[in-house]
């Protein structure tokens, strides 16, 4: 039986969005759905009892960076990411691809795998596909993914299609490798900016009969539009009975916009990140609550959320609290900034199942794109 279930349970007449359910070992998913990054097996910020009380039931762990601190053997001994971290709900783990790829002058890499020194202390690790399962087996989220090569932007064409390549021939080693049972393991799509590239990683990913599907290598630099052109490209060859994974991607627009064109599941740091610049979602865009403009300003962060820090305190507090550097400020524009793309969610399933999607897409952007209030 496989560790995880996946149904279609409503489809979009007018556009690729679907609603779905997916079952994991620590409960069921209604997607498509957004989930917060706690990178360090933490969300920033936030204690497990929040990220519950704001609507969250998956959330991210990043492989690379709790194997370099505070090792994954070390989590295992604690019986796993999920008792390490007191989170009772489903976690999915990245490969550490990303991450380690980004690292630029730090890393080599190889037919084999990837050379990297520590960004911590400048130590050398070395990350194959086979120990990043061992690695994610150790974790024991409910769902990882495969090691893959996150192609920069630009890149060429001919050290893209050896890129996609290398990544197809890392999946079917990350297979071989990956022996939990419990544990779903997904497979990720690249191929750059090139359309042929993306139907051809699809396709290789696909004849390996993954449960999941991963679309990397995207929200890297390029412009939105061709991001959505891409994903018109590669989803229609995705099986329609798996889950879809939009990965790195997070802004209320994107959102949208993914889901219309079949999208099941998003992941980002964009909106605990700015939370705690002081900027904030908002009906009418973003909002830089740190502003002077807002030092008098006694109204909620966004009139008519229903998010604790929006119930509760205005934004002349809130901008009190983080021009004071007082904790307590972050936490609320987190805690909101959450809620406001969870709730998003919320309203994204709710309009697929009454088949309006795109009166909720054209009515939220036009509010959306007022810009600052």
């Amino acid at each position: 039986m496989q560790p995880i279930q996946f149904r279609v349970t409503c489809e979009s007449s007018n556009t690729w969005a679907r609603l779905g359910e997916l079952k994991t070992p620590h409960g069921v998913i209604e997607t498509p759905v957004f989930m917060p990054v706690g990178t360090q097996a933490s969300v920033k910020a936030m204690s497990p009892r929040e990220l519950v009380e704001v609507g969250a039931h998956i959330i991210l762990s990043n492989t690379y960076h709790l194997y370099l601190r505070p090792g994954h053997e070390l989590i295992d001994r604690a019986g796993g990411l999920h008792d390490f971290m007191g989170w009772n709900r489903s976690i999915l783990t990245d490969s550490g691809g990303f991450q380690v790829f980004s690292l630029a002058d730090l890393r080599k890499i190889s037919e084999e795998g990837v050379a990297f020194r520590s960004h911590l202390d400048g130590s050398s690790h070395f990350i194959s596909p086979e120990v990043s399962m061992e690695i994610q087996m150790a974790l024991g989220a409910d769902i990882a993914m495969a090691f893959d090569e996150c192609a920069p932007y630009p890149a060429d064409y001919s050290y893209t299609k050896e890129s996609t390549e290398l990544t197809s021939r890392w999946a079917r080693r990350c297979q071989a490798a990956h022996t939990r049972e419990d544990q779903a393991l997904f497979g990720i799509v690249q191929g750059g900016m090139y359309t042929d590239l993306r139907r051809q990683s699809a396709d290789d990913l696909v004849s390996l009969d993954f449960p999941g599907y991963g679309i990397g290598g995207l929200s890297v630099g390029e412009p939105k539009e061709l991001m959505y052109d891409l994903l018109e490209v590669t989803v229609p060859h995705l099986p329609k009975d798996k889950p879809r994974y939009l990965m790195g991607v997070g802004s209320p627009d994107c959102l949208l916009e993914g889901v219309s064109r079949g999208i099941d599941m998003f992941d980002c740091v964009l909106p605990t990140r700015i939370a705690r610049h002081g900027t904030v979602f908002t009906k009418n865009g973003p909002l830089t609550v740190r502003n002077a403009a807002y030092s008098e300003d006694f109204a909620p962060l966004d009139p008519g959320c229903d998010c604790y820090a929006c119930q509760n305190f205005s934004r002349g507090y809130i901008r009190h609290l983080l021009r004071s550097n007082e904790i307590l400020g972050v936490r609320l524009t987190t805690i909101h900034n959450l809620r406001f793309i969870l709730r998003l969610m919320e309203n994204i399933r709710r309009s697929i199942a009454q088949d309006t999607l795109p009166e909720l897409r054209a009515s939220f952007l036009e509010e959306y794109n007022q810009g600052h209030i």
